[in-house]
């Protein structure tokens, strides 16, 4: 692991989520990078686009297809906030990203260890190297933390209006 360059491209991961807090999606980003080169991003868009696959992975994998012109990302390491869920662990093993280094685990739906791993199946053609870091892990949290509080006191307000 090159800390200087994996703090650099999950700082770029973390803007990302930023973006999405301030649309009000769940603040999850990601940056895939080859080449030292940024060739795709994205932020969760669920809520914007009223679509359950437009999680941050998805939206960066196919900025990078097109970037590349190519649906194999063969070489390409993907920086994500937070560990990516079944759907998008299957995206990133279909587009053959070499590694994915995200910053915190999802105890509901996480992947790569922490609900299910997918990484146990031996059946796959592609492997992929995982990494979790601790770089920005705490802005990370901290960020989920502020978005769930506020999603659950704007419901709750929503109640006592009712």
């Amino acid at each position: 692991m090159n800390d200087k360059r994996d703090e650099r491209w999950m700082k770029e991961a973390y803007e990302e989520g930023l973006k999405a807090f301030d649309e009000g999606e769940v603040p999850v980003g990601a940056v895939i990078v080859k080449d030292d080169t940024i060739i795709g991003r994205g932020h969760n868009r669920v809520e914007s686009l009223k679509d359950p696959t437009a999680h941050a992975e998805i939206i960066a994998i196919s900025a990078a297809c097109n970037t590349l012109g190519n649906w194999r990302l063969n070489g390409s390491m993907l920086y994500v906030t937070v560990e990516p869920c079944l759907m998008c662990g299957g995206a990133i093993f279909h587009s053959r990203i070499e590694k994915v280094i995200y910053g915190i685990k999802e105890p509901k739906f996480g992947s790569f260890g922490t609900v299910t791993n997918i990484l146990e199946n031996n059946n796959f053609s592609h492997s992929v190297k995982v990494e979790q870091t601790d770089i920005l892990k705490d802005e990370i949290t901290s960020l989920m933390k502020k978005f769930f509080k506020s999603k659950r006191r704007r419901r709750a307000e929503g109640f006592k209006s009712v």
